[in-house]
């Protein structure tokens, strides 16, 4: 089977950190692009990630809920639905 040549641009550092990933897992990048592209023939399923940026409001809740982590300020592990209900009574 001869092979193609496909030129993409990405940042350096997407870039280098795909690449040192790819090989943790031994593989090359131009490895784990070419199985993308087989991925995405076989299945005709376009897979992405577009994170949504947290809002200053959840950073904020997410801060506080730390917070009360850190100080102990959590419920206890609860083994039944029953044993929550009972908790969240008393």
């Amino acid at each position: 089977m001869s092979k193609a040549v496909i030129t993409t641009k990405t940042d350096v550092a997407t870039k280098k950190v795909a690449q040192a990933l790819a090989k943790e897992n031994g593989f090359s990048l131009s490895s784990l692009i070419d199985n993308y592209l087989k991925y995405l023939i076989f299945t005709r399923h376009v897979r992405g990630y577009a994170p949504m940026p947290m809002t200053p409001k959840l950073e904020r809740l997410i801060a506080q809920a730390e917070k009360s982590i850190e100080r102990g300020e959590v419920s206890q592990d609860f083994d039944s639905i029953d044993d929550f209900l009972d908790d969240l009574h008393s």
